[in-house]
C-alpha cells in the first residue's frame, strides 16, 4: 500500500463514526477520535488532523461524507 493510500484508508478510519454532513472546520475536527491531534502515520510521514485542516478552505464544505474529506486532503497535501 502506498503512503497516499495508507494515509486515506486512516483518515476513513478516523472519520467512520462522524456524522454527516460536516459544515464547518470546527465540525471536521471535532469528528476526528482525537479532534486536532488525530494522527495519521505512513513510513516517516505523519501528519496531524490539525495540520491537515489547514489544506480545507471554507468554499470545501459542506462535505457529505469521509472519502470527500480523505480525497481532497490527500491531493493536497501531494501524497
Amino acid at each position: 500500500m502506498s503512503v497516499k493510500e495508507d494515509i486515506h484508508s486512516q483518515i476513513l478510519g478516523g472519520l467512520a463514526n462522524a456524522t454527516f454532513p460536516i459544515n464547518t472546520p470546527e465540525d471536521l475536527l471535532a469528528a476526528f477520535p482525537a479532534g486536532a491531534d488525530t494522527t495519521c502515520k505512513s513510513g516517516d510521514v505523519e501528519v496531524t488532523a490539525g495540520e491537515a485542516g489547514k489544506l480545507l478552505t471554507a468554499e470545501d464544505f459542506p462535505f457529505d461524507n469521509a472519502k470527500q474529506i480523505a480525497d481532497i486532503l490527500v491531493e493536497r497535501a501531494g501524497l
